[in-house]
């Protein structure tokens, strides 16, 4: 079997080594070009091709701005691949890369839910029980290819971070299910009436405050970790919380313990244990508590 790859963060890294665990022959992969990072802006490559560098250097690698030239496309078709497979590979492949071969995506939600940029993050934000991975066969839609096959995980209480983890590892798995059976696959078509989009995540979009309910806090929370963050229109950040056991008045301090503190919300309280003011380090809730002298009954906003 021979694929060509197309991927760039580390979710595809995770896909594109379990696929060359298993032997299946990458001919070539294409990944998005070098961007500066930092400060300092230093070029530097997307984590699937410093994966490949390191560990499989005789692997060709492609970095086209996009992939709509003509000469791109006949460079693909030039391999003559089984499959071309594609994870977060961050841009749309137009009609004449989908005609060459069958193109499977790994999709990081349970179609025909959470279409779009940010699956993992709206899977947590709305409140899902369950998460997971599902390939399909991509088609010139957002998202809406047929399904050929579906992972799924409970979501607990796990954050974006975490949750990227996990599935990554699970995608690797079932990409390598899906290339060896799919030949055994009935494709299923997606209902489009049970479809939701999601929107690519913008950091303004951690900004919160107590009067929204505990849950939807929570949420947010777990959905923004490790980035953007929450916080509130002072700039605090909250770095660690837990749902609480207590009411009162929003924003009010309801109790203070040795490692947290309990805030009101809307319909409850959140339990705070580690917190970060602008241009300062994170410090835990004794310290922020003492350090702003603030007690039972004050209010934190």
């Amino acid at each position: 079997m021979n694929i060509i790859f197309m991927g760039t963060p580390d979710y595809a890294t995770e896909i594109l080594s379990e696929i060359l665990r298993n032997n299946i022959n990458v001919l070539a992969v294409f990944t998005q070009p070098d961007k500066p990072v930092g400060r300092k802006q230093v070029l530097t490559p997307p984590s699937v091709k410093e994966f490949l560098l390191k560990n499989h250097p005789n692997v060709p690698i492609f970095q086209p701005k996009n992939l709509k030239d003509s000469t791109t496309h006949e460079q693909i078709r030039s391999y003559k691949p089984d499959f071309i497979v594609v994870a977060a590979y961050g841009q749309i492949l137009p009609k004449e890369v989908l005609d060459i071969a069958p193109c499977i995506n790994l999709h990081a939600s349970i179609l025909p839910k959470f279409r779009g940029a940010s699956p993992i993050q709206s899977a947590i934000l709305e409140g899902e029980s369950e998460s997971g991975v599902t390939t399909m066969l991509m088609d010139v839609g957002l998202d809406t290819g047929d399904i050929l096959e579906i992972s799924r995980t409970n979501l607990a209480d796990k954050t974006a971070g975490e949750l990227f983890d996990e599935l990554a590892k699970m995608a690797g798995v079932l990409a390598v299910s899906t290339l060896k059976n799919f030949n055994k696959i009935t494709p299923v078509k997606q209902d489009s009436t049970k479809a939701t989009i999601c929107k690519k995540i913008k950091k303004e979009m951690g900004l919160f405050d107590f009067s929204q309910s505990s849950a939807e806090i929570y949420n947010k929370f777990r959905a923004f970790t490790p980035w953007p963050g929450i916080f509130l229109a002072s700039g605090l950040k909250i770095l660690s919380l837990k749902m609480g056991d207590l009411s009162g008045e929003i924003g009010e301090i309801l109790k203070i313990e040795k490692d947290n503190f309990q805030v009101a919300t809307l319909n409850g309280s959140l339990k705070i244990f580690i917190l970060q003011e602008p241009g300062k380090k994170p410090v835990n809730a004794s310290e922020f508590i003492n350090g702003k002298r603030l007690k039972i009954g004050d209010k934190l906003c």
